[in-house]
Formats: C-alpha cells, sequence, structure tokens
C-alpha cells in the first residue's frame, strides 16, 4: 500500500471520484491540502474572491452538471463565509463537498488562532448541522478514506445536499499506509421504485381524472427525469405546471407547458392547478412560494383535488397537503413506473381536440396577453421584462441563465423561457442574493460549450461582484447582465404592496438615486463592460458581449418606480401586515383565513 498523507488521501479520492475542480480561498487552516493538490494535476483549483463564492461556485457547478465538487476554506472566519452558500446548497438539495481547516487535535480548547472554543472544543461542525447533510471532524488519519467515502455516499445518495468535513491540521498532515478506493466500489447503483400496488392505485386515479394536472418540482430536474415527464403528460394530454426549482423540467414552447405555479407565477398555471379534480406533485415540497402560501383555490385546493405525491425524501410526502397517495421513490423510476401503468388502464389519448386542452391554450394566451404590457414596452427607464425579452432573442435556445434573489428572479421565472433541464439556475428556496456571479462561473467550468447569462439585479451583483476578477484571471467567457434600479427593487415593491411606504431600499445619495457605473467597474476588471439605457440597445450589446470570447458585462438601466418596476403579480404570499396599516391588515387577515394549514 502507498504511504499518503491525509491530505494526499483527500486530494487521491476526488480525483478517484472524478471531481476536476475544487473551489476556495487558502488559509493556515487548509494549507496542506491545498498543497496536495498541486500534486494531482487533473485537479484545477479556483481561487475564488470570498470564500461564499466558493460554495455558491460549487453549487452552480452542480446545478449545470449534476456532477458534485469541492470547496475549500481555513479555519475560523474563512469557513464561517461558507455557510450562507452551504445553506443556499442545503435547501434547493444540490450536492456539494466542503473541506474546511480545523485546529490540530492536540491544541483543542486552547483558543488557537481562529478556534471557536468557548462553549465547545473545535465547534464549528456544530454550525454546519443545520445545513448539511452530515458534518464528519476525522481524528485520525487512518479515517479519512472510509469518511470520505461515507461523505460521497451521503452527498449524493437519496436526497442530494451538501456534506462538510472539517480537518485537523495534524490529520491533513499525518500518514499512513493505505489504498484510497473511489466511490464506486461503496455506493449502491440503480433507483429506488415505488409500491407497485399504489402505482396501480395512482395510475386508475390519474387516467380517471377530468382535470388533471402535473406539478413539476426541482426533484424531476434532480433525477434527470423529464423525458419521463414529459412522455407520461402526452400519453393523457396533462399540463404540466412548475414550482421555482422546476423550471426547464419540460420545454417551455411545448403545448403542455402550462408556465409556473405559486406566488409570482403565472395566471394560466395557478388556474389550472387550482381547479384540477387530480394532482400529480413530483419532486415538489408545496413551499408557500409554490403553494401561495396554501390559500385555497389561488395556486391548489387540496382537499378537494386529489394528490398524488412523488419525492425520494419521506418526510415531505404529506406534509404540506394531505395526499391520496404517496409514493416515496426517485422521480424519474416511480414516472416511468406510473406511465406503464397507465398504458395499461389506458391507451394514449387524442387530447388536442378535447375541451381541456383548448382550455389550457386559451388560459396560455389570456397570461401572455398579461406580460405583452411591460415585456413589449417601449418605455424608459426601460421595464425588466422588456430588458429580458431583448436577452432572450440574443441568446442561444440552450443557453444557461443563473439568477438570484430579486426582481429579476421573478421575472426570469415568468417570462425567459428555457427548454432543457439544468438551464435555469436559481437560488430558489433560500433565495440568496450573491449568488448569481460564483454559480454562473461554475455553470461555466461545468458546461464551457454552453453560453451562461448571470442575470441579477444591482443589489444582487453588489454582494458578490468582486468574483467577475475569477473570470477575468480565468479568461472565461461568462456574460454578466445587471439590470440597475439602484436599489432593492424586489424588497421596495413589497413594502409598497404591504405598508404603502418604504425603507432601507432605495440606493440615494443627496436624494438622488445612486449607483456605481457598473460598466466602468468591469473596465477596471480588465474585462469589456458595456452601459445601456434605450430597449433597442439591450440585444445588440448582449451580442457584442458574447462575440468578445471572453467574460464580458452588460448594465442595463431599468425603471425603479412601481408598478411599471415590477413583476406581473399573481398568487398569494402571506406576509403579516400590523393593525396600524389598516387597509392593508383587512385584506392580509381576508387572504389568511382562506389558507389550507
Amino acid at each position: 500500500m502507498p504511504r499518503l498523507s491525509g491530505a494526499q488521501m483527500i486530494a487521491d479520492f476526488l480525483v478517484k471520484a472524478g471531481v476536476r475542480h475544487v473551489a476556495g480561498i487558502p488559509g493556515h487552516g487548509i494549507w496542506t491540502v491545498l498543497d496536495a493538490f498541486l500534486d494531482y494535476p487533473d485537479l484545477n483549483v479556483v481561487q475564488v474572491l470570498h470564500e461564499q463564492s466558493a460554495a455558491h461556485l460549487a453549487d452552480g457547478y452542480y446545478r449545470a452538471s449534476g456532477n458534485p465538487i469541492a470547496a475549500f476554506a481555513s479555519i475560523g472566519p474563512g469557513a464561517a463565509n461558507t455557510t450562507v452558500g452551504v445553506a443556499t446548497a442545503y435547501v434547493d438539495s444540490q450536492a456539494m463537498m466542503l473541506l474546511t481547516g480545523s485546529p490540530h487535535t492536540y491544541m483543542r480548547g486552547h483558543g488557537v488562532l481562529q478556534e471557536l472554543d468557548r462553549s465547545q472544543w473545535a465547534h464549528f461542525p456544530r454550525v454546519m448541522e443545520g445545513i448539511t447533510k452530515q458534518t464528519w471532524q476525522p481524528s485520525r488519519v487512518e479515517q479519512l478514506p472510509f469518511v470520505m467515502q461515507r461523505a460521497w455516499s451521503a452527498m449524493t445518495t437519496g436526497r442530494p445536499g451538501p456534506v462538510h468535513l472539517d480537518l485537523p491540521m495534524d490529520v491533513q498532515a499525518d500518514d499512513a499506509d493505505v489504498t484510497v478506493h473511489g466511490p464506486d466500489q461503496f455506493i449502491g447503483s440503480g433507483r429506488s421504485r415505488p409500491d407497485a400496488h399504489d402505482v396501480e392505485k395512482a395510475a386508475k386515479l390519474l387516467a380517471g381524472a377530468k382535470r388533471p394536472v402535473i406539478v413539476a418540482g426541482g426533484g424531476v430536474i434532480l433525477a434527470d427525469a423529464s423525458h419521463e415527464l414529459v412522455a407520461l403528460a402526452e400519453h393523457l394530454g396533462i399540463p404540466v405546471v412548475t414550482t421555482w426549482m422546476g423550471k426547464g423540467a419540460i420545454p417551455e414552447d411545448h403545448d403542455l407547458n402550462a408556465w409556473s405555479v405559486g406566488d409570482t407565477a403565472s395566471t394560466s398555471g395557478n388556474a389550472l392547478a387550482a381547479n384540477a379534480d387530480v394532482v400529480l406533485s413530483v419532486g415538489c415540497r408545496f413551499v408557500d412560494w409554490s403553494a401561495s402560501s396554501y390559500r385555497a383555490g389561488v395556486s391548489f385546493t387540496i382537499p378537494p383535488s386529489a394528490l398524488i405525491q412523488i419525492d425520494i425524501e419521506p418526510r415531505e410526502i404529506g406534509k404540506n397537503y394531505p395526499v391520496a397517495v404517496g409514493l416515496v421513490a426517485d422521480a424519474k423510476a416511480a414516472l416511468a413506473d406510473l406511465h406503464a401503468a397507465v398504458g395499461d388502464v389506458t391507451p394514449a389519448r387524442k387530447w388536442r381536440d378535447g375541451t381541456y386542452f383548448g382550455e389550457i391554450v386559451r388560459l396560455k394566451a389570456e397570461w401572455d396577453a398579461i406580460c405583452a404590457g411591460r415585456r413589449d414596452s417601449d418605455q424608459v427607464p426601460m421595464t425588466q421584462a422588456r430588458a429580458t425579452k431583448e436577452l432572450r432573442s440574443a441568446l442561444d435556445r440552450r443557453a444557461i441563465v443563473v439568477t438570484g434573489a430579486g426582481i429579476v428572479q421573478a421575472i426570469i421565472r415568468q417570462e425567459f423561457p428555457v427548454y432543457e433541464p439544468r438551464t435555469h439556475l436559481t437560488s430558489g428556496g433560500f433565495s440568496t442574493m450573491g449568488f448569481t456571479v460564483p454559480a454562473a462561473i461554475g455553470a461555466k467550468l461545468a458546461q464551457p460549450d454552453r453560453q451562461v447569462a448571470a442575470v441579477c439585479g444591482d443589489g444582487d451583483f453588489l454582494q458578490t461582484m468582486q468574483e467577475i476578477g475569477v473570470a477575468a484571471m480565468m479568461d472565461l467567457p461568462v456574460l454578466f447582465v445587471v439590470f440597475n434600479n439602484s436599489g432593492f427593487g424586489s424588497i421596495k415593491g413589497g413594502q409598497l404592496a404591504n405598508f404603502g411606504r418604504t425603507a432601507a431600499v432605495d440606493f440615494l445619495r443627496k436624494g438622488e438615486p445612486y449607483s456605481p457605473h457598473f460598466a466602468n467597474i468591469a473596465h477596471e476588471f480588465g474585462i469589456p463592460g458595456e452601459r445601456v439605457s434605450e430597449p433597442d440597445q439591450v440585444a445588440p450589446a448582449i451580442r457584442r458581449a458574447l462575440a468578445s470570447g471572453g467574460p464580458a458585462l452588460v448594465e442595463v438601466i431599468v425603471a425603479r418606480n412601481f408598478p411599471e418596476a415590477g413583476t406581473n403579480k399573481t398568487g398569494w404570499w402571506d406576509v403579516p401586515v400590523p393593525f396600524n396599516h389598516a387597509a392593508q391588515r383587512e385584506a392580509y387577515l381576508a387572504g389568511k383565513a382562506e389558507e389550507q394549514v
């Protein structure tokens, strides 16, 4: 057996697991691991400029490819800086491995530089327990091959998610005679299938429905189940509505795509789902955004709608709505089995001639007409919907679009059509500001032959804009698009709707809108930058940026006054309003009374 240091064991395992990139910032707590990476040419070390970005980069890589990579950080503040990025991945069930430095095992509790020790020695793993599938802190070098195997298994099996290894500095440096195996020998193959009796029950329920609807959540994309989803929908002529995380599960120019469901979604998706007699949910958690805070008749009405729920995570079944049939299974396997069972009950239907399909077409046309007002507006400053329309026209059909929190996230969801899985990446459940830029860099590393557009508001961009320097240093052709409204626009819109006034949302200097010139900042980072303010300038600027062959930034000046600055408001979101806003409070209580919780 070869003699390896702990750090070499980690690097050796990552290479055998197929990891090609590791991202982070060096520090004394992780020096030894980083030094070992240098001996493995198959590992590309990506130097980011903030540890939060390392986690987002790894997250974006996985979202775009389905293949996990690793992030690293030093002890103390370096490790702590990763928590927002790790939590973002955890909430959205995205796999990544985080490696952090830890005090020497023989110095724990002494309060060495950057140790958290006041309530428990080397306490950082406790911080990570709530935002990872599992965290490990090995105490001997001989444990590392086993720990790496268990971490990889936890990260990639069942419901994916981030894992964390807190690595004492002496364990990194110590050595042992070991053979490091890749994960294949320690992880089972195949997909978990649902109970056959329950599948038969679900098939009969679905085949007998008059107004069925399929809800595609992020689990469809995680399981690579889009083909099976579309095949089942086409067999019976069932409209498919998507959640934030499910966007891209069905091509959005497909006749059975009924657009999004939930708050700030589509009128077509909400109308169909709310009036369904049977709802088939696949990999959907029914969070408040996707279910309009459970207000009956807005997005869903369960009951009386009968719910068939498919999820890999048993705890999600029946959590927010009661089920008629609950199938704990992999989405791809469950949809394939359900389609086969439906085929035993009824042949494929000629649904294009039916009245239900006619209703789908009508509702989609009505939604498109609603969107047209902002989308086709020539006003200056332009609407974000118009800017999004111009952006879509300049990008390839298979381009990857990445968004974080803000109006942009909602506009992209509502009005930017995508046609394949893993081409719409967003910080869905955690709705993290600062996600967009580093996640887009990760996506480009994962899919170098695809156009990748990081599209964000100025508030989101300011959180992690320094990472455009990473793209510059790597000469990585990522397109950065900043919709600049000089403030936190989505928060402003919410405050106005709920309270009629705002606080701490506009960027002002001496009472006037204030903003850096982001295109000039791009120049200082050594990449092309262009600022546009007219709608017909957007698409040409995007094309010039793409033609540059490297990273480039386009800053788009957009409207900052509501309602034209916002989205087409649909659905319902439970945001409590106090008594001193009487009219808004009355409307809020009326909506809350209809919630099915």
